[in-house]
C-alpha cells in the first residue's frame, strides 16, 4: 500500500470518474480484497496521515456520514482509540440505518469505546483535528440538511481538516461544489485519483491532495480507462528534438506573433518574448507601427514589422512556420484584417484572446473548423465560442473543453484552476500545477508564446499543448515560490522557461 504526494512521490498520472473508481473497487473485491477490508486499509492510511501530519494531536473529531465513507471514518476513530487519543464521533447517520462494511466499521469503533453523539448534540470542535468521513464520492446533487449543517460546523471550526476520499460536498468529476463543501487541508484520496479533484473547485477545497492505492493490484487498474491524464513536463519534455552540435537556428523553427492594436502592444511584445525564450528559433512580431520601437527596446532579438492594413501583413506570412494571433489583437477593423489573413494560412496556429471574441462574435464568413489550430480560452471566451455563460463552462469543465475541440476542431485548450486539454486521440490533459499569482495580466500571453515557440520546434499542436501548459504553470509557481505570489508579472516567468524546457 503506497501514500504519494506531489512534494514526495508524484500523484498518479491517471484519473477517474466517480463510477470508474466503483469499478475499480469492485474489480478489487473480486480479486480478493473485500470492501471491509480495503475500508480497514483506507482507514488505516488515513490515520497514519493524520499521525504523521500532525503529530500528536489534543483531540479528533471524525464526523461520519451513513455510507462507505463514513465507515472510513469510524476505522480512523477506531484506530486513534487504540492509541488512547483524545478522540470522538459525531453522526449523521442513526445506527440502525446502517449497513453492510459501514456498520462492521462503527462496531469496531464502539468496541474500541469511542465516544458517539448525533450532529445535533455535538459541541463545536475547539481544538485539535477534524476528520471529514461525511458523504465521499456519492454526492451528486446539492448538499442539504443536516449534512449541509454538519460541512458549516467543520469549516466554522477554524481546525485543521483531513479529508476522506473527497472533501464532503464537492463533486468528484466535475470539481464543482454543491452548494457547500468541505475546505480540508489535506485530502487523502483513495484507489483511483478522483478527476473533480484536479480542476475547479477541487484544488481549493482539497488543500494537499495525497493518493493511497490500498494495495490494489496493477492488473485491476489495466481493466479500467481512466477518463484524463494527469499533465507533468518531466514526462512530456521527452517530446522536444533533442538539438545537435550543428543545429542553426532554421532548425527551430518560425514563430510569428500577429496583434498589439493601439494601446495593447506589451501583450504581443509578451508572447514574442515567450516564443524566443521556449526555443523557436526565429520569431516575428507583426503589430501596430506605433508598437515597433518599444518592442525592439525591449527585445532586440524579434523580427518586428509594423503593418496597418491585412494588405500590408499578407507579404510577411510567407516566412513564418507557425502564427500566433490574439495577444493584444483588439476588435477593431484592424484587428479583423489581422485575423483573416492568417486564417487565409495553411500554418499551424495558436489563436487566443481577441482572436477567440472575433470568431465567437461570428465576424468570421464562414465561422471557421481548423484541424491545424490550438484554442486557448478562458472561461469567459470559451463560454461565448460555445455561446453560454462562464457558470456553465465551470459546472462541467471537462464537458466544456471536449465539446470547444468538437465544436471549433484542432485542439483545445480551457484554462483556470486545473487547465484542461481535449485533442482527438488523447485522453483528456489535466495541469495541476499553477497558483493565483498567475491571475494577472499577461500570463495567458505568454502561455501563447511558449505554445506557438514548442509548435515551431516540430511539436504537433496536442504535444505542444500538454508541454506548454505544465511549463507555464511550473514556471510561475518557482517564480511565486521565490518572490511570492502577490505582485507575480508574466515577464518574471521569461528567464525560468529555459529551465524547464531543458531535456532530461
Amino acid at each position: 500500500m503506497k501514500l504519494t504526494t506531489a512534494d514526495e512521490v508524484p500523484l498518479p498520472d491517471a484519473a477517474y470518474t466517480a463510477d470508474q473508481v466503483a469499478e475499480l473497487d469492485r474489480l478489487a473485491s473480486a480479486a480478493g480484497l473485500p470492501g471491509l477490508q480495503l475500508m480497514k486499509r483506507a482507514g488505516r492510511a488515513a490515520f497514519e496521515l493524520l499521525l504523521t501530519r500532525f503529530a500528536k494531536p489534543d483531540s479528533i473529531v471524525v464526523y461520519c456520514g451513513g455510507g462507505n465513507n463514513g465507515g472510513d471514518g469510524y476505522v480512523v476513530a477506531g484506530l486513534a482509540a487504540q492509541r488512547r487519543l483524545d478522540v470522538r464521533v459525531v453522526e449523521l447517520a442513526a445506527p440502525e440505518k446502517l449497513s453492510g462494511e459501514a456498520a462492521s466499521a462503527r462496531q469496531f469503533a464502539v468496541q474500541e469505546g469511542v465516544p458517539m453523539s448525533p450532529l445535533n448534540g455535538a459541541d463545536l470542535p475547539s481544538e485539535g483535528v477534524v476528520v471529514d468521513a461525511l458523504l465521499g464520492i456519492g454526492a451528486r446533487g446539492r448538499v442539504r440538511g443536516a449534512y449541509a449543517d454538519a460541512i458549516q460546523q467543520i469549516n466554522n471550526s477554524g481546525l485543521p481538516v483531513l479529508a476522506l476520499d473527497i472533501p464532503s460536498g464537492l463533486h468528484p468529476d466535475t470539481g464543482v461544489v454543491l452548494g457547500t463543501a468541505v475546505r480540508a487541508n489535506l485530502t487523502v484520496t483513495f484507489i483511483g485519483l478522483k478527476q473533480g479533484l484536479l480542476t475547479g473547485r477541487g484544488p481549493e477545497q482539497c488543500g494537499q491532495l495525497i493518493f493511497a492505492d490500498l494495495g490494489v493490484p496493477d492488473d485491476v487498474y489495466g481493466q479500467v480507462q481512466p477518463s484524463a491524464s494527469r499533465l507533468s513536463s518531466s514526462t512530456l519534455l521527452n517530446a522536444l528534438p533533442r538539438r545537435t552540435r550543428h543545429a542553426h537556428k532554421g532548425d527551430f523553427g518560425h514563430v510569428m506573433v500577429i496583434g498589439g492594436d493601439i494601446g495593447y502592444g506589451g501583450a504581443a511584445i509578451i508572447a514574442a518574448q515567450a516564443a524566443l525564450r521556449s526555443g523557436a528559433g526565429m520569431v516575428s512580431l507583426a503589430t501596430r507601427p506605433e508598437h515597433v520601437s518599444a518592442a525592439l527596446s525591449r527585445c532586440p532579438e524579434l523580427m518586428v514589422c509594423g503593418v496597418t492594413s491585412g494588405q500590408e501583413l499578407e507579404p510577411w506570412l510567407a516566412r513564418p512556420s507557425v502564427l500566433v494571433i490574439g495577444p493584444g489583437l483588439g476588435r477593431s477593423a484592424w484587428s479583423e484584417q489581422m485575423l483573416q489573413q492568417a486564417m487565409a494560412t495553411d500554418l499551424p496556429m495558436v489563436v487566443d484572446a481577441d482572436a477567440l471574441n472575433i470568431i465567437a462574435e461570428g465576424r468570421m464568413a464562414p465561422p471557421p473548423v481548423r484541424d491545424h489550430w490550438l484554442l486557448t480560452p478562458h472561461p469567459g471566451e470559451a463560454a461565448r465560442l460555445l455561446g453560454c455563460n462562464t457558470a456553465e463552462i465551470e459546472v462541467d469543465r471537462f464537458t466544456a473543453v471536449r465539446t470547444l475541440r468538437e465544436r471549433w476542431g484542432g485542439t483545445a485548450l480551457l484554462k483556470g484552476a486545473g487547465t484542461l486539454i481535449s485533442s482527438a486521440g488523447h485522453l483528456p490533459g489535466v495541469v495541476t500545477g499553477g497558483n493565483p499569482g498567475m491571475a494577472s495580466g499577461g500570463m495567458g500571453d505568454l502561455l501563447s508564446g511558449i505554445l506557438g515557440g514548442l509548435v515551431a520546434q516540430g511539436l504537433s499542436l496536442p504535444e505542444a499543448a500538454h508541454l506548454g501548459a505544465c511549463v507555464h504553470a511550473e514556471a510561475g509557481d518557482l517564480a511565486a515560490a521565490e518572490q511570492g505570489e502577490r505582485g507575480l508579472l508574466a515577464t518574471d516567468l521569461l528567464p525560468l522557461l529555459p529551465l524547464f524546457l531543458e531535456a532530461q
